[in-house]
């Protein structure tokens, strides 16, 4: 047998193999659109016989929706024939022979043999992965829908936390205005009371006198404590830096916080370093009042309390120190919470702001707070700032 024929015979058994083992269906198609060759994969996969397909049209294959249009596309192919994938960007659906349809994935490929133009078609059945496509669509509709609903819902909650805020802020101001006008006047009565006794003093009536003027004190403190904290909380708070005398300042907070200590109480005061800071007053006084009181109401009588101060490389650091309760070392970590009050403290008054007041506010002249303590011997807090704030 000659060479050439001995290569050919080869060809034709290995195009054999390929074409009877492929798992794709592969179909050849005349340019009249007759099956000329059928595999048996494509045979599994539309249920018909070899004998049942070869010489029918293409076109059984093909739904019925489409198969009317389908020898247009046929003739089209076959006036510029070339290997390319079939309805590109479309969904492709074959017909097995009971009528139903199912979805496919077509590529077409050409070639000539003994004068006739022949179309190759292979032809995937994708049953399954459209079924996952589906799937994956059907869950990211549902994630969709749900994250649509939760936005919703988040949407709906932070318009009711504003309207709530609202609401808390405009309690207070009215709240704070209606406590304080009758606290003041009946500060002022007891005052002119205290006066008019004095003419004739009473232990009893000094007594009385002294904790009504406590508990109105009180009053207004919890007061004020609310009124920092929503003005905080609303940004409503104005920074007026000027010039100021740090020395200066802290003995003219001093000096009025005397008059809450209780007996043989003591403050001493130290300052090193150059006194001239840049800050707002009010606000570095609230911090100091808030601290001084603390250590001063956590103490007992006849205990100092201690306070220094030190200006150095641009940097203000100041220490309160006392030798009260302290904190409990397990709780210390809530200190600066809203509300929150340690153990050991209950028994006394307080509303549990103070010192988230005075972490905001140190944090508005662009320092920090920190503290040591130790239960049952004090604590020291520790409050550092720049020299200068603008």
């Amino acid at each position: 047998m000659p060479e050439n024929e001995v290569i050919s015979l080869e060809s034709e058994i290995g195009f054999r193999a390929l074409f009877e083992n492929a798992t794709i269906g592969i179909l050849v198609v005349g340019q009249n659109g007759g099956i000329e060759l059928v595999n048996p994969h494509a045979e599994k996969l539309f249920d018909y016989s070899n004998a049942e397909l070869i010489g029918k049209p293409v076109e059984i294959l093909i739904p019925q929706s489409v198969a009317g249009k389908h020898h247009h596309h046929r003739d089209g192919y076959f006036e510029k024939p070339k290997s390319r994938p079939m309805g590109r960007g479309i969904d492709l659906f074959a017909r097995k022979k009971d009528g139903s349809v199912f979805p496919v994935e077509i590529s077409l490929g050409y070639y000539e043999l003994a004068g006739q133009k022949l179309a190759m078609a292979f032809i995937s059945d994708i049953t399954q992965r459209k079924e996952a496509e589906n799937e994956l669509k059907k869950i990211n509709d549902q994630l969709e829908e749900r994250v649509q609903q939760r936005t919703l819902e988040l949407t709906a909650a932070l318009e009711r936390e504003m309207e709530l805020n609202n609401m808390k802020s405009r309690f207070v101001s009215f709240a704070s205005h209606e406590f304080r006008t009758p606290l003041t006047t009946i500060l002022s009565s007891i005052s002119l009371v205290e006066i008019y006794l004095n003419q004739a003093p009473s232990e009893k009536t000094t007594k009385h006198i002294e904790r009504i003027k406590s508990s109105i004190k009180h009053l207004t403190d919890i007061l004020n404590d609310f009124l920092s904290l929503d003005k905080l909380e609303q940004g409503k708070i104005e920074i007026e830096n000027q010039e100021q005398d740090l020395k200066e300042l802290i003995d003219e907070t001093v000096e009025d916080i005397k008059q809450i200590m209780k007996a043989g109480q003591q403050v001493h005061f130290n300052h090193t370093g150059p006194a001239e800071i840049f800050h707002d007053s009010k606000i570095l006084r609230n911090v100091l009042i808030n601290l001084l009181s603390n250590a001063i109401k956590y103490s007992p009588e006849g205990n100092a309390v201690y306070i220094e101060s030190e200006v150095s490389n641009g940097l203000v650091t100041i220490h309160v120190k006392d030798s009260g309760i302290g904190i409990p070392e397990d709780e210390q970590k809530h200190l600066f919470q809203k509300f929150y009050r340690a153990s050991n403290a209950s028994s006394m008054q307080g509303t549990g702001l103070g010192l988230n007041i005075v972490q905001r506010y140190v944090e508005l002249m662009g320092g920090q707070i920190g503290f040591t303590s130790k239960s049952g011997v004090g604590t020291v807090f520790t409050v550092q700032f720049p020299q200068n704030h603008h």
